[in-house]
């Protein structure tokens, strides 16, 4: 293969569209922009702006908090930990980890850490370390003779 050879493939670089370059070109004149207004002119500024009225965001009411540093947890239920113990992908007694979960494909990522939940049903005794749980799901997990450990993260400690 040749320098000169060397070509994009087909559709992967589009034409820039040339607008205010006369008739001809179907984009002369006004270039797309209409007649008159402030919207014709350079250096629009619109978004939100009602004319000096008190714009719409401003005027309705604001409800609510978002935590800047609130926990994103990875959600895994009963369930579907049984289901992966059956196909063969999940050693029911090995320890079950976060990252035991990510290798086998339940979940993609930890997060924050991976919280398990009591929906559907278990049958096998399994040992999980987990960085959350819900009661139902402990009590589950315990009355097969299982054990299920919640992590003490270092941010709950503090």
């Amino acid at each position: 293969m040749k320098l000169h050879e060397l070509s994009d493939n087909a559709g992967a670089a589009k034409k820039q569209k040339r607008v205010a370059r006369g008739p001809g070109s179907g984009k002369g004149k006004t270039a797309g922009r209409g007649i008159k207004g402030q919207k014709s002119r350079s250096g629009v500024a619109i978004g939100g702006y009602e004319g000096g009225q008190m714009p719409l965001y401003r005027r309705l009411p604001k409800r609510g908090f978002n935590k800047p540093n609130q926990k994103h947890y990875a959600v895994v239920n009963l369930g579907l930990i049984q289901k992966f113990i059956d196909a063969g992908k999940l050693d029911a007694k090995a320890e079950i980890t976060g990252e035991v979960m990510v290798a086998s494909g339940m979940v993609r990522r930890v997060l924050d850490g991976v919280r398990v939940l009591a929906k559907g049903e278990i049958t096998s005794a399994v040992n999980l370390n987990v960085a959350g749980a819900s009661k139902a799901a402990i009590e589950a997990v315990e009355k097969l003779g299982g054990k299920l450990t919640v992590a003490a993260t270092a941010a709950a400690a503090e």
